[in-house]
């Protein structure tokens, strides 16, 4: 089997005659904005595997240095300056051409929402860097606020109703993801018939799982990786080609 099998019509067709496009989006389809991944050869847990105790709650949790270097890394995030790629404008695209039911991302950078794909159909399945969370009680407040105190000099902002541990509202490890959002993204791919997956290892679970469920009621699966994933060979479609190319060209065709 090779490790590329894409024909652009047939996936064309396929979303073009779908009843219910359910896509799931991973740290692959911002890269081109700018924002690095996660475990490819220049990710950013792969340069830093500081950076990825930070993703850990109980690190995040346990150590106030990490967390210092946490808001640090925080305030000179490139994310910030993003700007959706031509990937995510072409999904947004997609919304008036087919069926799209629902967009599943793994990113906390709201690039799909800048891009203006219908936030009724969007679920971070991972939370948002947009806005902050206290560990200790129901505090949530935006981000840029929070960011304004590490600048005037506070190392490790407190929560201001209860004094706790503050966080950015993405899911780390050791968090479970929101219930009601989960289900959701079960539920969508368990009833589409085309389910594309772009930009993600794939190896993330429960999230890894969703294609399962797609396959499970006799879905087309279309990946797009620069990587191998677990699910290729399963998959009618495996594309290698840089997600920016890739989905202007395919949505054109729809």
């Amino acid at each position: 089997m090779t490790d590329e099998r894409f024909d652009l019509d047939e996936v064309a067709d396929r979303l073009r005659t779908a009843r219910r496009i359910v896509i799931l989006t991973g740290a692959g389809i911002s890269t081109e904005s700018g924002i690095p991944d996660f475990r490819g050869p220049q990710g950013l847990w792969t340069k830093n595997p500081d950076a990825e105790k930070a993703a850990t709650l109980q690190y995040y949790v346990a150590d106030p240095e990490l967390r210092a270097r946490a808001w640090q890394n925080r305030l000179t995030s490139g994310m910030w300056d993003a700007e959706p790629n031509a990937g995510h404008r072409a999904l947004a695209d997609l919304e008036g051409r087919a069926s799209l039911h629902l967009l599943v991302t793994q990113n906390v950078d709201g690039l799909h929402h800048t891009a203006g794909n219908d936030p009724d159909r969007i679920v971070e399945i991972h939370g948002n860097v947009r806005e902050v969370k206290c560990l200790s009680c129901s505090y949530t407040g935006p981000m840029a606020a929070t960011l304004d105190r590490v600048r005037a000099g506070e190392a490790d902002p407190a929560c201001p109703t209860c004094g706790g541990i503050l966080k950015s509202s993405t899911i780390s490890f050791g968090e479970n993801l929101v219930a009601a959002d989960l289900a959701r993204a079960q539920r969508a791919a368990a009833e589409c018939d085309v389910f594309l997956a772009l930009g993600t290892s794939l190896t993330v679970y429960p999230v890894a799982q969703l294609p399962e469920y797609a396959l499970a009621n006799r879905a087309f699966l279309m990946i797009g990786n620069a990587q191998p994933t677990p699910f290729d060979a399963l998959a009618g479609a495996v594309a290698r080609a840089p997600l920016g190319e890739l989905l202007p060209a395919l949505v054109d065709a729809v």
